[in-house]
């Protein structure tokens, strides 16, 4: 009898798939990859046309023994690694590192864990696609020249141990520029205003919002801008111009992508990128469910397109018949905006099984994996129903030469509303408006105004920075969280409360980047260079092309920075702190989480204390010196020397100015000073003293 060999990545996936195929398969696991670069030199043979030299990884020996062993049993060798870049490159590395002959290569692949699409697979086998691995190479090539060739000039501005990535540092200076906006952002003035008025007939009043004049949109900047539009509205009748009664469709969501997986399950679950792709690498590679055995309960995880297979739209479109009705199942038609760069060898991420639902596998999942599935569940049916419709009512209402409106929406049909609804959805349902017409007699009963200053962007979380990299085509659908991880771990970037924040290390490791590796850190030209390796996915380029058209520029501006570095002796920055140990006046040393105070005899004196760094000026609460202290996580702010008999902190640096207007102490933002009292909004121009 024919004894056939499958080789999976992952452990996890054995024992399901050696069930669905039976006794005539041996299935073995490669865990992740066996060959790579080596560690320990650039492992790109630069002098003959750029030839990688690839190593069996370390550990891996007797697990390349094991598969040798069976291959050579077996009469055919069925490579089953993930489906995708990675995948692919990994089966190759097997076939080179078996020493299969290309007759004996049967590459499978599956979106599923499923019996019906392992044993389709099977029946499907195809050779390795070589523009697939490939494309894996070039981006292999290209990020171990960037951190090997970056990294050492890194150790000697700043510190042993940095790194820099092709895509790691612009996600760096994404997070930097945004910090500096941040920072530099001065708040704007600006006013709303409600009428409240009664409508004769009617016991609930009618509240309407400013809108403008009879030209159109109004922004009011300031209070004297508001005190006239109050005083002439006051003085004029209100009457109704406009009733507009109609419906709006809200769209049905589109399944999940890895990149809209891992922004909503930040949002709704408030989990970290990295834990969503470890919860649903579980759920696609196998869990126990009660009377179901071992099976692969969601599709594959790494994926940018929203497709759906015809199968899985009619066992859907039954489902939701069966369960809510004719009028919830949706169209077929699906208006979908196919975004550049997707590919779509994958379907979006949804159930492997409709019927599964959330309550038939909460027994059989941890707490964690069963919260993720439901979110996935309940997506991909939403994404195969009916929009939800709304009635809205549209009141214009004229006061003089000034105008006010009144909206309302009320759901008339949930839809796709009754099963699934996104975590930042605000509700968009209020009060019916009855009673209101063009003859409908109005009277003021009351006038609200408030004041509102413009709000700076928010920091980046980890959902919002991958939607970004997604939107400028940084990164793909893998390495959006390995980057993210990277950066944090590194103590480049501080995460608090969810928010991203730079650290000093970050800062500095950014501004050498941008001044000495300009091209690198550029978002244009890493988002061409990914659009350009999925070219050579395509087969339209060719993988060293792109390599022999990057490494010149890389290396030229190596040597720039290295020369530079050569002219500027590191020196260590003395202070007048002296170390109780030994005497020495301590110098400033940067650390994982940035400076600190070290002795210079290290190692024979092994002192170290915190860094406080002064601002240069006085603290505003009691007259002491202003410092530059760090959050736990790294995050820098401003506080005063005697903490804890004074509580002084700001996110910002205090100027030594008072506010012309209340007397308060000043913020310095970019070239300007702000009050830091919020509802003063003072701003000057002029010196920070």
């Amino acid at each position: 009898m024919a004894k056939y060999l499958v080789i999976v990545e992952s452990p996890a996936k054995v024992k399901t798939i050696k069930k669905f195929l039976g006794s005539n398969y041996e299935v073995m696991a490669s865990q992740g990859h066996i060959r790579d670069l080596p560690k320990s030199q650039l492992g790109v043979d630069v002098e003959h046309d750029f030839e990688p030299k690839y190593i069996t990884i370390r550990g891996k020996g007797d697990i390349l023994a094991a598969l040798r062993k069976e291959a050579k049993k077996a009469d055919k060798v069925y490579l089953a690694t993930d489906p995708d870049r990675e995948g692919e490159a990994i089966s190759w590395h097997l076939a080179q590192a078996l020493k299969l002959e290309e007759k004996d290569i049967y590459r499978i692949t599956f979106n599923e864990i499923t019996k019906n699409a392992v044993k389709a697979s099977i029946k499907e086998a195809r050779k390795i696609n070589m523009n697939l691995v490939d494309a894996q190479q070039s981006r292999r090539v290209l990020d171990r020249m960037v951190g090997y060739r970056i990294s050492p000039v890194l150790w000697a501005k700043i510190k042993r141990g940095l790194s820099a990535g092709r895509v790691q540092s612009v996600a760096l200076r994404i997070i930097c520029d945004r910090e500096n906006e941040i920072n530099s952002f001065i708040p704007e003035e600006y006013w709303t205003m409600e009428a409240i008025l009664n409508v004769k007939g009617e016991k609930k009043p009618l509240i309407a919002k400013f809108h403008g004049d009879e030209n159109g949109r109004l922004e009011i900047r300031s209070e004297e801008e508001m005190r006239r539009i109050e005083d002439a509205v006051k003085k004029s009748s209100f009457s109704v111009i406009q009733v507009r009664n109609g419906e709006k469709a809200k769209k049905v969501p589109l399944p999940f992508t890895t990149s809209t997986l891992q922004q909503e399950a930040a949002k709704a679950l408030n989990f970290s990128t990295q834990k969503t792709m470890r919860l649903a690498q579980q759920l696609y590679e196998g869990v126990d469910i009660a009377g179901r055995g071992t099976i692969g309960i969601i599709t594959y995880l790494r994926t940018d397109s929203t497709r759906v297979a015809d199968e899985a739209q009619a066992a859907a479109a039954d489902y939701i018949r069966e369960n809510y009705g004719e009028k919830y199942a949706g169209s077929k038609e699906k208006a979908e905006k196919t975004k550049k760069n997707v590919q779509d060898a994958h379907e979006a991420i949804r159930p492997t099984d409709i019927t599964l639902t959330p309550a038939a596998v909460k027994e059989s999942l941890a707490r964690d994996q069963f919260r993720l599935y439901q979110l996935i569940w309940k997506r991909f049916v939403a994404s195969q129903m009916s929009q939800a419709v709304y009635a809205t009512t549209s009141v214009k209402i004229a006061a003089g030469g000034y105008r006010f409106n009144v909206s309302s929406s009320v759901l008339q049909f949930d839809g796709f509303l009754s099963v699934y609804k996104e975590a930042d959805e605000q509700g968009e349902e209020n009060m019916l408006i009855r009673g209101v017409d063009e003859q409908s007699e109005l009277q003021l009963a009351d006038l609200n105004a408030v004041q509102h200053f413009t709000q700076p962007p928010a920091h980046y979380t980890e959902a919002s920075l991958v939607k970004t990299l997604e939107e400028l085509g940084i990164g793909r659908p893998s390495t959006y969280a390995p980057t993210i991880t990277t950066i944090i771990a590194r103590h480049y970037v501080a995460k608090e409360n969810k928010n991203l924040y730079m650290t000093d290390l970050g800062e500095a490791v950014n501004n050498i980047m941008k001044k000495a590796f300009p091209a690198i850190v550029d978002v244009n030209f890493t988002a061409n260079m990914e659009s350009l390796l999925d070219s050579v996915g395509e087969g339209k380029v060719r993988w060293k092309e792109v390599v022999r058209n990057f490494y010149p520029d890389l290396d030229e501006a190596v040597r720039s920075a290295e020369k530079e570095l050569e002219n500027i002796k590191i020196e260590d920055e003395v202070t007048d702190i002296v170390c109780e140990l030994c005497g020495r006046n301590m110098v400033v040393k940067y650390g994982p989480h940035g400076k600190f105070l070290g002795c210079p005899g290290f190692p024979e004196c092994r002192n170290t204390k915190p860094y406080l760094e002064k601002a240069g000026v006085a603290c505003p609460k009691c007259g002491k010196e202003i410092v530059i202290k760090k959050t736990k996580k790294g995050r820098r702010y401003f506080g005063c020397e005697d903490n804890p008999n004074c509580d002084f902190m700001s996110w910002q640096k205090p100027s030594g100015q008072k506010c012309a207007k209340c007397g308060g102490y000043m913020l310095e933002k970019g070239n300007k000073l702000v009050c830091a009292d919020e509802n003063c909004g003072y701003v000057q121009m002029g010196d920070k003293k």
